[in-house]
């Protein structure tokens, strides 16, 4: 099973003053050659794969690239932590059309996402030039919210079928992006997708954007299946200022 694949680690971190333990996976290379350094993928997961049971997460992406053929063409460091039930990744309406402020401070669930990410840097030879971030619904608002707090930090960005806040668009202008929705999607608006991609290109960046014509909520199928997507995202390297 893919799940075997996946080592079983956890992080601890602050929540209301108290130390709270976040769960996550992590997949390794196949191999690691020494004096080789390889790219790190944060992915965060959707609504439906919340839960205590640190295997949940693992399902599309994480699944995919443990793949014999993809695993060996796409060798990383897949870290895949687990949004605890009722939480979110951000605080904010999913099917709200509107762009949507983003919260003063980061949800604790997604601090907790970045200091996995963190601990595999810190033990693993992990390329900081090529750190990718990628989501999907749930995990599509966490990307662009991640993004806009630590821009420097990634190397490309993969947001599917989310959402942000347009006023953080300056930020993302350097930031390879390449965006994904569906149009007929009943659960978060493509207007969420449409208004983040306008509003960098406004403010002088230019995101790759892929709308699915007739597509409903699931574009992340599409979008993660195409050789051409993913060929992308582990070609991208981080743009220093």
């Amino acid at each position: 099973m893919a799940e075997d694949l996946f080592l079983k680690r956890r992080v601890t971190v602050p929540q209301d003053g108290a130390p709270q333990d976040f769960h996550y996976r992590l997949l390794r290379p196949l191999r690691i050659e020494p004096d080789r350094r390889y790219p790190a993928v944060l992915f965060l997961h959707g609504a439906g794969e919340r839960g205590s049971d640190n295997a949940a997460q693992l399902e599309y992406l994480p699944t995919w690239l443990a793949e014999p053929a993809l695993r060996e063409r796409h060798a990383c460091f897949l870290v895949a932590p687990q949004c605890r039930t009722d939480h979110r990744w951000v605080e904010v309406d999913w099917g709200d059309p509107r762009s949507v402020s983003q919260p003063a401070e980061p949800a604790v669930d997604l601090v907790a996402a970045v200091a996995a990410l963190d601990a595999v840097v810190g033990a693993e030879p992990v390329d900081p030039d090529r750190i990718l971030l990628t989501g999907l619904s749930m995990g599509g608002y966490g990307t662009w919210d991640l993004a806009a707090r630590f821009p420097d930090r990634f190397a490309a960005i993969l947001p599917i079928c989310g959402g942000g806040d347009g006023a953080t668009a300056p930020r993302l202008t350097t930031l390879p992006i390449w965006a994904f929705h569906g149009t007929d999607d009943r659960v978060v608006p493509v207007t969420r997708t449409r208004a983040m991609v306008a509003a960098i290109r406004a403010a002088g960046g230019s995101p790759k954007y892929t709308e699915f014509s007739g597509v409903g909520h699931d574009s992340w199928t599409p979008a993660y299946r195409d050789p051409e997507v993913l060929d992308w995202l582990f070609a991208q390297r981080r743009r220093r200022r």
